[in-house]
Parts: C-alpha cells; structure tokens; sequence
C-alpha cells in the first residue's frame, strides 16, 4: 500500500473540511494546474473548500516566478488545496501566511530542527549553521472582476521531506538570491512519515483559516517566523519591471504582508514582489 493514497489520508486526518475531499495521482503535471483547471471545469456541483490535490511526483511543478520546482518520485510533499474565502483581494497573502505556519510548526513536530520563513514565500530550515530552503507555497487566486473579491485560490506547496543529500537541486547562484535546498532527511539523517506530516500540516492550517476567519490576523505570528526581518537585503524585482534593486533593513510587514524596507537614506518603501536577498 502507498504511503500516501486518499484512503491513508481521509483515515488519518481529523480536521472537519480541510482535505476531506481528497484527490491522489502517483504522477501528474502540476497539483496547482490540475486543481485550477477542475475549478473552471467546475458544472453542476462545485468542488468544496479544502480539497486537496495530492501526488507523489510532478513532471511540471512550479513555484514563484515560473521557477521550476523538482522533487524525485516518493521523497517530498507536493499538494494544492483549494479556499473559497470571500475576501478582499489584498487579503489573499493571509492564505500563504497560514500555509507557512502550519508548515512550519508541523515540521518542528516531526523533526528536532528548527524551521522558519523567508519572505514571502520560502519554507527554510537551519542546517549545519546555514539556513536552506526547504520548501515554497505558490498562491493562485480567482479574482471576482465585479467587486475585487477571493472568488477561489489554490494554494500549493513543495516540502523535501526524504530528498537523499545527492539528489538534492544543485545551488543557486549567489546573485538569483536563492537558498540552497535541503531535505528533513539531510538534515536529520532520519526519514520522517510524510503522511503524518501532512495530516498534521492540514490540522494546523484549518486552526489558523477559522481563526482568520474570525478576525484574527496570521501576520503577527508570521512576523515572528520572518528570517528576513531585522536584517540587510537587497530586493531585486522582475526584469520586465525595469527597477533598480533597492538596498536597505528589512524592518517589518504591513497588514497584508508586504515587506517593509527602510533604505540608507531613510526612506520607507512597501515591497509587494520581488526576490529578496539577505545581504552580509
């Protein structure tokens, strides 16, 4: 029996909407491609928040910036699910805050490591002394044209969880302002349940949803996870966009996440996009 499959996860898992609807491919293209076209597919019966598309391998993963993201068969958590929040189209960073934190809480669980984020997007990990990348989430949202509204957005995630040190992705150049990767298996020499660590992973993230969903902000506890804050870096925006990299401290996020960087004459910008790299 596989590791992960429907039946072992709607087994384990105990949350009462976040993956009870679960779909598992051994290999598919993308989950976020996948699940994106099942919504605009979508006729007579619409598919319920928190459906999760699950598989053990992508031929076409992605992450920000259309960077390929690549995992060997079996070894890591590749997954999408789908939200229906009903908000303001500004609030749709809340979805990756949430997703980070209960990313990183679950592998704190499962693993003696520490773990934390990097702005906005990276799931990171310290080993040997260095931080790594460990995994990323991409947010895809449906935006109502009407009102501006969260019609619908999948969020996907790619987590290394048994990546072998020698099947790791090679190191990033310096200047692209890319970690290098890790694995829980690098950094632990254990093999951790990715089952487990998933069914936690959804547990946590429905808590952090309804709390939102209530009124209660993720980007506090978010702040506090940010490697990022506090420290020197550089943020280099898209080619297409034709701006300088900005120099500068990263002191904080506003409400929505956008990162907030005074530069060396004292001025404050709102960052929305961009590559951020920690600069010595």
């Amino acid at each position: 029996m596989r590791e992960l499959s429907e039946t072992a996860v709607l087994a384990r898992l105990q949350t009462k909407w976040v993956g009870q609807f679960c779909r598992y491919e051994p290999v598919v293209g993308s989950t976020n491609a996948l699940l994106k076209r099942a919504v605009v597919n979508e006729t007579a019966v619409a598919l319920p928040a928190g459906t999760l598309y699950l598989t053990d391998y992508q031929t076409e993963g992605r992450g920000r910036l259309q960077r390929k993201w690549e995992a060997p068969p079996g070894t890591s958590l590749l997954f999408s699910l789908l939200f229906r929040p009903d908000w303001p189209a500004a609030q749709a960073n809340w979805l990756t805050m949430m997703a980070g934190l209960a990313a990183v809480e679950a592998v704190e669980a499962a693993a003696t490591v520490k773990a934390g984020l990097k702005w906005p997007n990276d799931l990171i990990l310290c080993h040997n002394g260095q931080w790594r990348k460990l995994g990323g989430i991409l947010l895809e949202g449906d935006v109502d044209g009407t009102d501006g509204r969260l019609r619908s957005v999948v969020v996907g995630m790619g987590l290394n969880v048994n990546i072998p040190p020698d099947q790791l992705p090679a190191a990033a150049a310096p200047p692209t302002g890319l970690l290098a990767a890790t694995s829980l298996l690098a950094a632990t020499g254990q093999t951790t349940n990715r089952l487990r660590l998933l069914v936690d992973l959804l547990q946590r993230l429905e808590r952090y949803y309804e709390a939102a969903a209530a009124g209660h902000s993720p980007q506090p506890a978010w702040n506090e996870r940010l490697l990022t804050l506090g420290q020197p870096v550089r943020v280099s925006q898209p080619a297409s966009a034709g701006a300088a990299p900005l120099d500068g401290t990263a002191e904080s996020t506003d409400e929505w996440g956008a990162l907030l960087v005074r530069d060396g004459s004292g001025q404050l910008h709102t960052v929305n996009a961009g590559d951020v790299t920690l600069r010595p």
